[in-house]
């Protein structure tokens, strides 16, 4: 039986290449200066991980300036665990046995590449591995993949979890990398807490219905529980905010990750991401480990959903928004924790098959949905927001998406309108190789 994670669009790479001065088709607008930098599992050649996020990380670069496509590269991230280091060692966990496959991010001038059970593991500009990376000696926990970088004050938020205690530990550092304060988070429990969100005023916890047990055997220690409740926390920001967060009951889920939460006008907290039920669960996770009685796709039974937190009438309001299967919600990042009126995502066939792959634009005000599919054996990664040259709108900007097409054995970047995804795309970068659909990634711009 063939595994998943090692076939089609995921099908690993087996060396590191560098191509220079890559075809472009359309015109690259001048504000793309940067790098598109992407993440995602890619274990080394005869190696057959027993769980899809246990395969090593492996980044992927597009060097875009002045309207041109400087370069492509791949590298692994060159970890103890690519060279099959173990995590758990006599004295407990490695945080540096990381896969560093998930995320890749920049701050304070640091490329870091990140895996939620370890440290991050920081990157020159140009890919190569410069090792663990642990704030000064002062970041003692794991760090999520998905840190928070607020628009306003540059402080970067994150989360260290365990399904050990403390089972979570929240941190803050400054725009320039120095952590101000970590704080553990009292009556969090073993559940799995992949992401969360900020606003102005608060930093917000889902716990669903995954959580640890020790029973799993792929590596991954975690699996449904009816018995785990599942509930949304909300605490104040700043120092000594742990103390004072307030845990509301939710329906049974797991969301693996916010599109973003904001304080509404009534001042109400209000979070939304997609989220499976406990079938979606089974089938994704069977896919994730390559077990039988599996969803056809990385996902399945994802629908986006949208939780209200009336602090002061101490309930939530829920409800599913959409029926689309979609994954890896984005925003235009200069709206993060504030209330933003469009999100992007993927799309999926959904578990009978129906649908397809696509590129997902949400107008929150209008409840209007645009879908762009990308055609047969095409699969597009998470589609990355970068604003326009002087934008005076929230979507007035561009999506970038890096497309594989089994077809062809290929993969493009498109720079598609993010006004309008029914447009021409505004530029297409030809890839040298069809890159391995992956998981997270960043816009790096040069400025």
């Amino acid at each position: 039986m063939s595994t998943p994670y090692l076939t089609g669009h995921y099908t690993p790479h087996v060396d590191e290449i560098t191509v220079r001065d890559l075809a472009v088709d359309g015109h690259l607008p001048p504000e793309l200066t940067g790098r598109l930098v992407r993440n995602g599992h890619n274990p080394k050649p005869g190696v057959t991980p027993a769980h899809w996020f246990k395969g090593s990380g492996m980044v992927h670069g597009i060097r875009l300036r002045d309207g041109r496509a400087e370069w492509y590269r791949n590298r692994w991230v060159r970890t103890p665990a690519l060279d099959g280091a173990p995590y758990m060692a006599d004295g407990g966990p490695d945080l540096t046995a990381s896969t560093a496959g998930t995320h890749v991010i920049e701050h304070a001038g640091r490329l870091l590449a990140l895996c939620e059970a370890n440290l991050p593991f920081e990157l020159t500009a140009e890919l190569d591995t410069v090792g663990a990376y642990d704030f000064g000696g002062k970041l003692t926990t794991a760090m999520t993949a998905h840190p928070k970088s607020d628009p306003v004050t540059g402080e970067l938020h994150f989360f260290g979890s365990s399904p050990f205690p403390p089972f979570l530990t929240y941190h803050v550092a400054t725009a320039d990398g120095e952590i101000r304060f970590s704080q553990e988070v009292p009556g969090a429990t073993a559940s799995l807490k992949h992401d969360f969100a900020v606003t102005e005023r608060y930093v917000v916890f889902v716990e669903g219905s995954v959580t640890f047990d020790p029973a799993e055997t792929s590596g991954i220690p975690y699996g449904w529980s009816d018995a785990q409740a599942s509930r949304i926390g909300v605490m104040p920001r700043g120092r000594g905010g742990a103390e004072k967060i307030r845990w509301f009951a939710i329906e049974p889920g797991n969301m693996l990750h916010a599109a973003n939460a904001y304080e509404d006008r009534d001042g109400r907290v209000v979070v939304e991401g997609p989220v499976v039920d406990r079938e979606g669960f089974r089938l994704s996770w069977n896919w994730w480990t390559g077990r039988p009685g599996r969803g056809t796709e990385p996902v399945s039974r994802s629908l986006t959903r949208r939780w209200t937190v009336d602090l002061a009438a101490g309930r939530v309001g829920e409800s599913v928004i959409d029926d689309l299967t979609v994954e890896f919600p984005t925003i235009n990042d200069e709206r993060l924790g504030r209330e933003h009126r469009y999100q992007y995502a993927v799309s999926f066939p959904d578990e009978r098959g129906v649908g397809g792959y696509g590129v997902v634009k949400y107008d929150r005000v209008t409840g209007g949905r645009q879908l762009r599919p990308v055609g047969d054996g095409r699969l597009p990664g998470e589609a990355v927001f970068v604003p326009a040259a002087g934008a005076t709108a929230e979507d007035h900007g561009y999506l970038l998406t890096v497309v594989g097409d089994l077809k062809e054995d290929a993969s493009r970047l498109l720079v598609l309108d993010a006004t309008d995804l029914a447009k021409a795309p505004v530029a297409t970068v030809h890839l040298p190789r069809r890159v391995v659909a992956g998981i997270h990634g960043s816009w790096i711009a040069d400025a």
